[in-house]
């Protein structure tokens, strides 16, 4: 088991979250709209597949390089199998230094493998420091994008959160006012911490240089102030040298924010020497958790994803539902892609179904991930693993009829018509949260619309007659 986290999906979202992740959405639409007009952006996306892809099909042989670069240049390395074993890692270095506080930088590895849970456990206090991880740990909630933690929120909720925190009342369109309350706060952390912990963007592995890339400045002092600096990262974040690395460090905040650089990158080859200042020690965690198991399968290239979150705000599906609606670390096309991959056993066979396949995803990846074969791919492996006998011949006959034009028209016109009455009573504003047998399977992990007695396609003949 890789001991991925994965809690239960949500049901229906906050009715505020649906147009927070619109409004977001449509920004980064512009913006990355903006981007691709300044670049010749398809000969850049090409160029990121092809570094990504060597850097995967090299992986063993790069990670041996830049364990022993990382060490030249004083470092330590430590190999992680899972989860827990890279939380194991992370403890003991802590206790060792007899350090029980710690400052985080954003860091998705970290939420993957459930570190803070480990560290409140070992009795260490470790504060989130981007200040949307920050928020959505005071609040007890989680991530809902690889990027934003706290888009599912409003002003409002954050203004409420640090009036409790302060004891005094915060206006919600005072964002500099939010702002400051939590670099205060925040700025304390830092120079007490003795550990800071992030994740990391990038490794370039002929220098054993580990590569941050940020927008607030937190990350510089987490890994400046501390006297540790422990780096937690997926196996497969190496790059093979400067000239890939150099191109993925522009690609990233291109696909994520559509800016032609990100506001912070901090290249950090091994702790403070000669006098300078920074970290006496630093860990470098190598998680692996599922991913060489990856490398060689058809769904290989999802391990060349950059985590810039452009497939997330492209998707309908989770721009409707949000990140928490996904029930794991990582959501999105790329989450359920990625998340059955590592999850080995799991229950995440539903995840690949959290998608429209209109292919927006893979026009958004700057590194060219095939998301929707990938999905189509394990959508099959599911039913092929899965599906007791009787379920699938039900499929497959539904499949045979459904593949007739004539057939399609008349069962949806009676199904809607025959089931609206039922599902119209047992539902809660046009939605049914557990609905009866042989239905109620379908619900446990969803909720479904009251059927719409004029099926789509009546709906769309009658509107092409009109016009």
């Amino acid at each position: 088991m890789s001991g991925l986290v994965i809690e239960p999906p949500r049901g229906r979202p906050d009715p505020a979250v649906t147009p927070n992740l619109h409004r977001a959405a449509a920004h980064w639409g512009t913006q990355r709209a903006d981007a691709r007009g300044r670049v010749d952006w398809e000969a850049w996306r090409e160029l990121a597949r092809q570094i990504r892809a060597d850097a995967v099909r090299h992986l063993p042989e790069l990670i041996e390089l830049l364990e022993a670069r990382v060490a030249t240049a004083g470092g330590h390395v430590h190999h992680a199998r899972n989860a827990e074993e890279a939380c194991d890692h992370v403890v003991r270095i802590c206790r060792e230094a007899g350090a029980t506080r710690a400052v985080k930088g954003k860091s998705m590895t970290s939420e993957e493998i459930g570190l803070g849970a480990a560290l409140q456990g070992a009795g260490i206090e470790a504060v989130e420091t981007d200040l949307g991880e920050y928020i959505v740990q005071a609040m007890g909630d989680r991530p809902s994008h690889i990027l934003a933690p706290a888009v599912h929120l409003s002003a409002g909720q954050v203004a409420n959160l640090f009036a409790r925190e302060s004891g005094r009342p915060f206006d919600p369109d005072d964002t500099a006012a939010l702002v400051s309350h939590a670099r205060a706060v925040l700025r304390q952390r830092f120079l007490a911490a003795e550990v800071g912990i992030t994740g990391v963007n990038l490794a370039v592995a002929e220098t054993g240089t580990l590569t941050i890339v940020e927008s607030e400045g937190n990350i510089r002092l987490a890994t400046a102030l501390p006297r540790i600096h422990i780096a937690l990262m997926g196996l497969e974040k190496v790059i093979r040298d400067w000239e890939g690395a150099a191109h993925l460090i522009q690609m990233l905040p291109l696909a994520a924010q559509g800016k032609m650089a990100a506001a912070s990158t901090s290249f950090i080859t091994g702790p403070a020497r000669d006098g300078d200042d920074g970290p006496h020690e630093l860990h470098l965690v190598l998680l692996d958790g599922g991913r060489s198991a990856i490398r060689g399968t058809p769904f290989e290239e999802a391990l060349h994803c950059i985590r810039c979150g452009a497939c997330l705000y492209a998707c309908p599906v989770y721009r409707q539902v949000g990140g928490h609606g996904y029930g794991t670390t990582y959501s999105g096309p790329i989450g359920a892609v990625i998340t059955p991959l590592l999850a080995q056993g799991a229950d995440t066979d539903d995840l690949p179904w959290y998608s429209s396949l209109c292919g927006a995803c893979v026009e958004a990846c700057p590194v060219k991930i095939p998301l929707d074969d990938q999905l189509v791919a394990l959508r099959a492996r599911a039913h092929e693993d899965d599906a007791p006998r009787g379920e699938a011949a039900l499929f497959a006959a539904w499949a045979r009829l459904w593949s007739r034009p004539s057939s399609y028209r008349a069962t949806a016109a009676t199904a809607g018509r025959a089931l609206r009455p039922l599902w119209s009573a047992l539902a809660r504003d046009g939605w049914q949260h557990r609905a009866p047998f042989p239905f109620s399977g379908w619900t446990d992990g969803r909720d479904a619309r009251t059927p719409d007695p004029e099926p789509f396609h009546a709906r769309w003949r009658s509107r092409r007659v009109g016009a």
